[in-house]
């Protein structure tokens, strides 16, 4: 009688082999395309957002402050100044996202504006647009912290943004400042509400929106509370040192240098802070210009480059 055909063990293992070879030959190419789509989805986000600006810009005849600070109201942040209601850039420009009926229904005048309890639900949503496929942070909602990282008194719950302003290259919320003009040279800072023909350096060269990961540290896409800190996680702590920062880095960055730091800290910056661009995608950050053009910016970009993007009128030649 003959033996019924079959495999060897060796055989089997040379098949086993083949196998696990292919399968680590596919697993980055497949995991290259789909951070490769993820990316795409994100300068779509980005692209949305820089849009929403222009039309704001288009139909006010200005553009979105950073955040809004009202004179007289209380309560007063007496380091940096802030006050009610805190509306931030992402919130001034949600009727242009096909979100109108959350800047209708949020109401500034209200208590703390942005840390309110009656416009509690709408800044705690959750807005699309504002969340890069990427980012590999928390997509809850967070409680905002006070410096000390206890619950702030306004019990504020704030939901999540991927994407942040730029405030261009000093960091006035260090300060102790009434107003931020001759501090901030972005496009995007406090009360900021800048004319087009303010970025002398040219539209199509000033970065106004970038990325930060929830990963590195909490970001709100609807704006500030006064006393308000954005901290960082376990994680950035232990790789970067960072520490937290004022409320205004809930919304906005800047990229140095500045008064307290004379380094210039590109995107992903292993030694930045929570007032810097970051993102989950590997080798640098998307960030939309003031024409509303989406660039993938190298964590390797001259620093000098970095920070002339970053200004509004400091006749810098820059191409790009």
């Amino acid at each position: 009688m003959r033996r019924p055909a079959a495999f060897t063990l060796v055989e089997l293992l040379v098949v086993i082999a083949i196998v696990a070879t292919l399968i680590g030959l596919l697993l980055p190419a497949v995991q290259g395309a789909r951070e490769a789509a993820r990316r795409s989805s994100c300068s779509s986000n980005l692209r949305q957002l820089g849009l929403a600006v222009l039309v704001h810009e288009s139909t006010k005849r200005q553009l979105p402050a950073g955040y809004v600070s009202q004179s007289g109201r209380t309560p007063v942040d007496p380091d940096s100044l802030d006050r009610p209601p805190g509306t931030g850039w992402g919130l001034l420009i949600a009727p242009y996202l096909e979100e109108a009926a959350l800047l209708a229904a949020y109401d500034p005048a209200v208590g703390l504006g942005i840390g309110a309890p009656a416009n509690r639900p709408i800044v705690a949503a959750a807005p699309v647009a504002f969340r890069c496929p990427s980012d590999s942070g928390s997509r809850e909602a967070f409680e905002l912290l006070d410096e000390s990282g206890g619950p702030h008194p306004s019990g504020a719950v704030l939901g999540r943004s991927s994407y942040v302003g730029n405030a261009g290259q000093d960091e006035p919320w260090d300060e102790t400042l009434e107003s931020w003009e001759g501090h901030a040279n972005g496009p995007l800072y406090r009360n900021s509400w800048l004319k087009a023909s303010r970025i002398t350096d040219g539209m199509s060269k000033t970065v106004f929106l970038g990325e930060h990961s929830q990963r590195k540290s909490q970001k709100s896409w609807a704006g500030i509370v006064p006393g308000g800190w954005s901290h960082p996680t376990p994680e950035f702590i232990a790789k970067a040192g960072s520490e937290p920062e004022g409320a205004a880095t809930l919304v906005l960055v800047h990229s140095g240098p500045s008064d307290d730091d004379p380094k210039i800290h590109p995107p992903n910056d292993p030694v930045g802070h929570v007032c810097q661009m970051y993102s989950d995608h590997p080798g640098g950050c998307n960030v939309a210009f003031g024409d509303a053009s989406v660039t993938f910016v190298s964590d390797s970009i001259d620093p000098d480059v970095w920070a002339a993007l970053s200004s509004i009128a400091g006749g810098e030649t820059v191409s790009r």
